[in-house]
């Protein structure tokens, strides 16, 4: 079963129901002639870590709970590529440019219906300046002190920290995370 909240087509307005389609079960229209078929494709969003002077920075969203710390992350604008869209979600959430370094792949995060195109960037200098929208605090974390995290961008983290010789546990979101805040 999806995980949409379609109840009724967008097309016609008749009650949607299940059909196998492409191999899976779908929200469709059972109406003849109309044709709508909800197929849920996941969201592509960026994500980076953001690594400038040994450190990597790591934001909290707007209502998450105080411990939560994760990467930059965003979604793409229409006509907009995964590589541009990263280093402008880092400009616009912490205020610092950025300088792509490497992609280090792509990660589904089925809980949100997200595929996250996770990269390295280097930060540039200068005080980070939050995106009060969606942010409320941030740390720099040594990166011999990060933990993973298991879902989300967690193993895009994990997966770059093991690139560099580290192989931290990985934690739930909030446990274990030094306040590595450089002020």
């Amino acid at each position: 079963m999806s995980r949409s909240r379609y109840r009724y087509c967008p097309l016609c307005r008749e009650e949607l129901g299940e059909e196998m389609r492409g191999g899976r079960m779908r929200l469709a229209c059972p109406r003849t002639g109309c044709g709508f078929v909800h197929w849920d494709n996941p969201i592509p969003v960026v994500a980076a870590i953001v690594e400038r002077d040994e450190r990597v920075v790591l934001v909290r969203s707007r209502g998450w709970p105080d411990s939560w710390y994760a990467l930059v992350t965003g979604f793409l604008e229409p006509d907009e590529t995964p590589e541009a869209a990263v280093l402008r979600e880092v400009e616009e959430e912490i205020g610092i440019p950025a300088e792509l370094g490497e992609y280090l792949g792509a990660y589904p995060f089925e809980r949100l219906n997200q595929i996250i195109f996770a990269y390295h960037v280097r930060g540039g200098p200068g005080p980070i300046r939050l995106c009060e929208e969606e942010l409320t605090d941030y740390k720099e974390v040594p990166i011999a002190k990060l933990k993973p995290w298991p879902r989300g961008t967690g193993p895009a983290l994990r997966e770059w920290l093991a690139a560099r010789g580290y192989h931290p546990p990985t934690v739930e979101l909030g446990e274990e995370v030094p306040d590595g805040r450089a002020d």
